[in-house]
């Protein structure tokens, strides 16, 4: 499919000069994305790119930059009806496993089968449920591992004004 909307995301303000790298997720891996391959998390909703940022705590979270994106992204799988998982022979319980707890104890999550099956068939990301703590039935995020400034898996980073940190320097 195509997805063509805006999503969100609240990084981590040391990475806030970066915001269409990546870089974070490859570091450990996360959800969707085995450990050196970069991914973009993004919320469908200001809410649930909190939600997903906040993981839970519910009047607690650290600080974080708060930013938009402007998508038109090709070979997106939607994963948010059963429907769409079983044309990817994709579970829902794959794609909820408890990713961190399988890294902490040295497994790999059921989830990254996801992204080798997936990204082997040219698919360049996936429209999912959230599993954040707290998210609710209509909280949706789109996760990419293809992306770039053009089509046809453009993103941008709304910043008509030039406020986001062109460096780490920034934040000194």
């Amino acid at each position: 499919m195509r997805f063509i909307g805006t999503c969100y995301r609240a990084h981590d303000p040391r990475w806030a000069f970066k915001p269409i790298s990546g870089d974070g997720a490859a570091i450990r891996g996360a959800r969707f994305n085995p450990k050196g391959v970069p991914a973009l998390y993004l919320g469908l909703s200001v809410m649930t790119a909190v939600k997903e940022a906040n993981q839970g705590f519910a009047h607690r979270i650290d600080p974080c930059v708060l930013c938009s994106y402007e998508i038109d992204c090709e070979d997106i799988a939607d994963l948010t009806t059963e429907q769409g998982r079983e044309e990817f022979s994709v579970a829902k319980g794959d794609m909820a496993c408890a990713w961190a707890t399988a890294l902490a104890e040295g497994s790999r999550p059921a989830s990254w089968s996801i992204h080798d099956r997936l990204s082997a068939r040219g698919i360049a990301g996936l429209l999912v449920p959230s599993f954040a703590p707290g998210a609710e039935a209509e909280d949706r995020n789109l996760v990419l591992w293809q992306w770039g400034a053009d089509l046809p898996h453009k993103v941008a980073v709304f910043d008509p004004s030039g406020r986001l940190p062109k460096d780490q320097l920034s934040w000194r």
